[in-house]
């Protein structure tokens, strides 16, 4: 035992004379501990500035990386596609106004200007070698949908506008390219979906004028009834004509307003269409994460892609404008907020991949070419990688046997690996606690329109706490071990869990699975190529520099995939409901993402001399940024012009009659009906309106169909808390007429009335913001509403 102190200790002065620059503290901790006869090997130890330095650089380096990647929308253009042409459309069907279905602005008004616009196109193209066929569609019908926990939808005469171009031969086989011109009542819908028709458009006077005929033919789809749930498409696909000789489509969406658009949907099971997006896009943007995140249906959203794939049972393409969705579906989704760099890069690679796709053998027969899903990503938007499942199981599983090979000799691995797991554990449920603490105040939402407010309050204590633990950890528990050997155990510790997770998505059968697969993949490969040199010479600067380089394929994927998901959550808690504390949903996400980056810089940690000056740094960015929250410092909404962040609100004046089964009235009144979409409720309202507050907070009534309320889309799971604010009797410029179709006794002992109502209804939003604390409201939506029954949720729509 003697003799074995006696080589820790000269082993010791050999590696203090290596590596001197741990400083005084370094030297005070190594002479306490030979006081314990705990003596300690710091070899080839990191200066803490040095260690800071690097990490925060490369971070700050990959995230601008990023950041520039997103914002050149595009770096060279073929020419065939007009985008000022398209703006000019855009800014045609925008000048109407708000189009909700059944509005003349909707069925008269933008319907003609599509018309003219195919009508020029046609007769521009006539001697060419394509033929141009309009129908407009007017369907009537009835689905179900499990979207928003389940409705039944009914339409009557909704508008379709389909195109067809074809050789003039004729084809047999067609592309279908969807976009919808309707809107929400209050928003001219630009980007949602106004942008895409205008593409639309301009690709199809681009096929067009080919001198050489397709091969097979497209259908251009305008359709006018998507908000009310997917209806027009619906009515298309199931009643049409043309719809018999569809074998696949492009649908076009938005999420946001402007950016990029994103692949966001494929399939289902036909890995050529991601292949022909792949060798055809010009601009290529996709992640097969983003199609797994969406299809679990943890985003409150749907396109008319699920009414293609599930009644018209052929497969697609979704893609959609993610960016900026704080003004989704709002006032402020105007033409002049969408870059014309955006209109020609979404023309580009429809035109494309539309060009790519009518032009190939595999349209003619769809079904001999499906086999499986497929596995894509984009590099920063530079380069698609794509190849099928299968492939990706193959190299899953041989990287996983990479990693049991390498960690194969290695010993416990199970302990630490369970520390590190619990190290993450006491990060989340601290920073969860500090969520709670800020909601509890009443500030929940502050970073709504200050979102690196929210990196540096729960960042910094995911971040703090993780480093305080393992410092404790490295100073107190690991006293006898070397900081260089800690360092190789807590790579290898990574290494497995990300191999966990490798094999676990893999098993499930989740394209996703290539993210961990790079997680291992590199950071392998990277720590075999310098081990001999991190033997020899520990933590070098050099060593540290090479071993970050092998990191930057994987962290740059990442750190997009974080920016993605933080671009597409964070709007949406903006209008998630009632229910869902928002501020423990987006501080989770950051502390995912702090584990995430942090899980190979654990192998820093033990490299490092001292993490004290860095934990002291951190605790003051914590402190301060939770003062300044609790303080109200951060105002959650914004009216700026430049980047606007509203409150979203429905208000609906209402007149209410409640009858009983035998047709006895009840009772009857009217009020302003208001239903807050997110968490916050009218706790900013009331100081402004202080007849907004919680005294005339409405409960549920549950022995009512929905609570006895009018609810326009069948959201009462998510918006729970209801004012109600007493109000004079609608008066609706077109009477209301109300007719008794039938009633019914159930086998069930239930009674089933349907009735037919037609007249006006008002449906009204409005924002609340920093500055401009006014109520603006929206414009009247004019429709009938028709064949409700006691049993069922109907949502329904006719034309005006």
């Amino acid at each position: 035992m003697e003799r074995d102190s006696t080589v820790r200790r000269i082993r010791a002065q050999q590696n203090q004379q290596k590596q001197p620059d741990c400083g005084d503290e370094a030297a005070a901790l190594n002479g306490l501990r030979s006081r314990k006869h705990k003596p300690e090997v710091s070899a080839g130890l990191l200066g803490e500035s040095s260690a800071v330095l690097l990490l925060l650089g490369f971070v700050c380096l990959l995230w601008l990386l990023v950041l520039l990647s997103l914002q050149q929308l595009i770096i060279s253009s073929p020419g065939l596609f007009n985008a000022l042409r398209a703006r000019k459309h855009l800014e045609r069907i925008t000048s109407v106004g708000p189009r909700t279905v059944g509005s003349p602005e909707n069925e008269i008004m933008t319907v003609n200007y599509l018309l003219d616009q195919i009508e020029q196109i046609r007769t521009e193209s006539q001697t060419g070698p394509h033929s141009i066929t309009v129908d407009v569609q007017r369907p009537t019908g009835s689905f179900s949908i499990d979207f928003l926990g389940g409705f039944t939808s009914y339409y009557d005469r909704v508008t379709n506008i389909a195109v067809k171009l074809e050789p003039k031969t004729t084809a047999q086989h067609f592309m279908l390219a969807n976009c919808h011109f309707d809107s929400v009542a209050n928003s001219l819908g630009a980007s949602d979906d106004a942008v895409s028709c205008s593409v639309m458009l301009e690709v199809l006077h681009s096929l067009a004028n080919l001198s050489t005929p397709l091969k097979h033919g497209i259908i251009f789809l305008f359709n006018g009834a998507e908000e009310n749930i997917l209806q027009a498409s619906h009515g298309f696909i199931t009643q049409h004509p043309w719809a018999q000789q569809v074998r696949a489509f492009v649908n076009l969406e938005a999420a946001g307003v402007g950016g990029k658009e994103v692949v966001f949907q494929t399939g289902p099971e036909n890995p050529w269409l991601v292949q022909a997006y792949v060798r055809a896009a010009v601009h290529p943007f996709a992640s097969v994460v983003g199609q797994e995140v969406f299809q679990s249906g943890v985003i409150p959203s749907d396109t008319d892609f699920r009414i293609y794939r599930d009644f018209g049972k052929i497969p697609g393409i979704d893609l959609a404008f993610i960016e900026n969705g704080f003004i989704y579906h709002t006032k402020y989704d105007t033409p002049e907020r969408i870059h014309t760099d955006s209109i020609q890069r979404a023309g580009d690679n429809i035109l494309s991949v539309l060009k790519h796709l009518v032009m190939s053998d595999e349209l003619a027969d769809s079904s001999a070419y499906r086999h499986g899903n497929m596995v894509f990503f984009d590099l920063l938007g530079v380069t698609v990688v794509a190849y099928p499942a299968r492939v990706g199981t193959i190299i899953n599983y041989m990287a996983a046997v990479a990693t049991v090979i390498y960690l194969g000799k290695k010993c416990m691995l199970t302990s630490n690996a369970g520390k590190c797991w619990g190290t993450w554990f006491v990060a989340l449920l601290t920073v969860l606690i500090v969520a709670l603490l800020v909601t509890l105040a009443g500030r929940s939402m502050f970073w709504y329109s200050h979102f690196y407010a929210a990196v540096c309050l729960y960042g910094s204590a995911a971040v703090g706490k993780i480093l305080l633990i393992h410092t404790l950890a490295k100073n107190l528990y690991y006293g006898g071990v070397s900081g260089v050997d800690l360092s190789e155990r807590f790579f290898d510790v990574s290494l497995l869990l990300w191999c966990c997770a490798l094999l676990f998505l893999t098993q499930r059968g989740l394209c996703s699975a290539y993210v961990p697969m790079m997680m291992v993949v590199f950071p392998l490969a990277s720590k075999l190529l310098l081990t001999k040199h991190f033997r020899a010479r520990g933590a070098s600067l050099q060593y540290s520099v090479l071993y970050l380089t092998g990191l930057a394929v994987p962290y740059v994927h990442i750190m997009f995939l974080i920016w993605v998901v933080f671009e597409i959550f964070t709007p949406i808690l903006g209008r998630s409901g009632t229910e869902i504390p928002p501020d423990v949903v987006l501080a989770s996400l950051i502390t995912l993402a702090t584990v995430i980056l942090s899980s190979y810089f654990m192998h820093f940690i033990y490299l490092t001399c001292s993490t004290r000056r860095i934990l002291a740094g951190l605790g003051s960015v914590f402190v301060l940024m939770f003062v300044l929250v609790c303080c109200g410092l951060f105002f959650p909404y914004s009216a700026d012009p430049s980047s606007p962040r509203p409150k979203r609100i429905f208000v609906q004046h209402s007149t209410r009659v409640l009858h009983a089964l035998d047709g006895a009235v009840e009772r009857s009144d009217s009020g302003l009906w208001i239903n807050s979409l997110d968490y916050s409720g009218m706790q900013h309202i009331t100081p402004h309106i202080p007849q907004i507050n919680d005294s005339i907070r409405s409960r549920c009534s549950e022995q009512l169909p929905y609570c006895g309320f009018p609810w326009f889309l069948p959201v009462k799971s998510l918006v729970k808390k209801n004012w109600y604010l007493p109000a004079p009797e609608v008066s609706p410029e077109a009477p209301l007429q109300f007719r008794l179709l039938s009633r019914q006794d159930t086998e069930w002992g239930t009674v089933k009335m349907s009735f037919e109502a037609k007249g006006e209804i008002s449906y009204n939003r409005f924002t609340c913001m920093q500055d401009q604390k006014t109520l603006s409201f929206s414009q009247n939506m004019h429709f009938n509403f028709t064949s409700f029954s006691n049993d069922t949720q109907t949502i329904c729509s006719k034309q005006f």
